[in-house]
């Protein structure tokens, strides 16, 4: 691929990367709305349209009035607005990022042989039979548990979740596994949608048509299904931004910090639910929140913490000055510079990665920090470890960092 190509391509993930955002947003929102609408409805009303519940709401300088049928109305409207593209378009663009940037690029992303010495092929087969065994293991549990206490059916999910955290930091790069996580989730999460939400409200329409009356079960299960992806949407988000943070996915304990990101997403939905629910505000739910934060937080960290001296430190003379630093500029030089240069030498690479240019001591001690959390303490850079870097070299770099901060 030439230079005009390298920028082409750079510019269609740029593409499928917005579309991805904008339809997540979409789906994420009207999610959101329809959750929070369900819980917060007056049920305790005897409406003469026999509906379950309403609510009356202001927006935008009108009122909107909002009526929800257990089942169905007597009569098919004339108009119907279904929900669905946006969860449909969310996940094929997101399935195109993936294959674009994970598939295409997989010895860069997808496959780190100090892992799992795989192929591109054995990687990315891996990867789409993965995400379909999740599907198959989700639903299975639906409808064991159908009509069980559906706590027991979310501790079982959670479970689900924790072993494939397990299994994706065990066959891919931390950065993949977390993103694979991510996309492992949202596909549970359309397919809801594509395989029951919208299949039963389409079973109730045609019962209505047909001048039937609909099961209830239907319903109850779509709703089942809607609930989980309210549950699963934040955790979602995470995973989908960890691979901007090499502290979430590069180190040793990548996948309990996925785990643990799972319980987060609970106990923030917990506090909304309630609350839209209008049960009173559960304030301990933010409390559990930071303490699962910060145990992710000293999970991610192995070295010391950055003290706020060093954080409004520019770039220059402490980090040059410090012992070991001749070191670090050869192993910097040896082992990230052939990408992290004004002229990359690894052939497809056009231009440095983030612009970071890592040719001269200057530059390497300008970018302390990065390398250290990239290199040392998180195994996120050489993505794949391309270059091989040593442990020992790696050890390095941290004692060097720690030496400029007094660490």
């Amino acid at each position: 691929m030439g230079f005009a190509g390298a920028v082409i391509w750079d510019w269609a993930e740029f593409a499928i990367r917005w579309l991805h955002v904008i339809t997540g947003i979409a789906w994420i929102g009207s999610s959101f709305y329809f959750i929070a609408l369900d819980l917060g409805l007056h049920r305790d009303r005897n409406l003469a349209s026999g509906a379950d519940g309403e609510e009356w709401q202001v927006h935008g300088g009108g009122f909107y009035h909002i009526q929800k049928y257990l089942v169905a109305p007597a009569n098919m409207p004339d108009h119907l607005v279904w929900f669905k593209w946006e969860s449909y378009a969310t996940w094929l663009t997101g399935f195109a990022l993936l294959a674009v940037v994970y598939y295409v690029g997989a010895e860069f992303y997808l496959i780190d042989a100090n892992v799992l010495d795989l192929s591109p092929w054995q990687a990315i087969a891996l990867s789409v039979a993965s995400l379909a065994f999740g599907w198959v293991a989700y639903n299975t549990l639906c409808r064991l548990f159908v009509d069980a206490d559906q706590t027991v059916l979310m501790v079982a999910l959670f479970g689900v979740l924790v072993a494939m955290a397990l299994f994706y930091t065990s066959v891919f790069s931390g950065r993949a596994a977390l993103l694979h996580l991510g996309a492992f989730t949202a596909t549970i999460m359309s397919a809801n949608v594509f395989m029951i939400i919208i299949p039963n409200q389409k079973i109730v329409v045609a019962d209505l048509i047909a001048g039937r009356k609909p099961d209830a079960k239907y319903g109850k299960i779509a709703k089942q299904r809607s609930l989980h992806n309210n549950y699963l949407t934040l955790p979602v988000i995470f995973l989908m931004l960890s691979n901007h943070y090499p502290l979430a996915f590069g180190t040793q304990h990548t996948w309990a910090i996925a785990s643990l990101v799972f319980l987060m997403g609970v106990t923030i939905r917990h506090f909304f639910n309630t609350m839209h629910a209008r049960k009173g505000m559960v304030w301990w739910t933010w409390g559990a929140t930071t303490v699962i934060f910060l145990m992710i937080v000293w999970l991610s960290s192995s070295g010391p913490r950055v003290t706020p001296e060093e954080a409004a430190m520019g770039p220059g003379a402490r980090f040059a000055a410090a012992d070991g630093f001749e070191q670090v500029t050869e192993i910097v030089a040896t082992r990230c510079a052939m990408c992290h240069a004004a002229e990359p030498g690894w052939a497809g690479l056009y231009w440095a990665p983030k612009g970071v240019h890592l040719e001269t001591p200057a530059q390497v001690a300008e970018h302390a920090r990065a390398i250290y959390a990239q290199s040392a303490i998180s195994h996120a850079m050489p993505p794949a470890n391309l270059s091989a870097m040593q442990d020992t070299e790696r050890a390095a770099i941290a004692a060097w960092y720690q030496a400029a901060i007094g660490g």
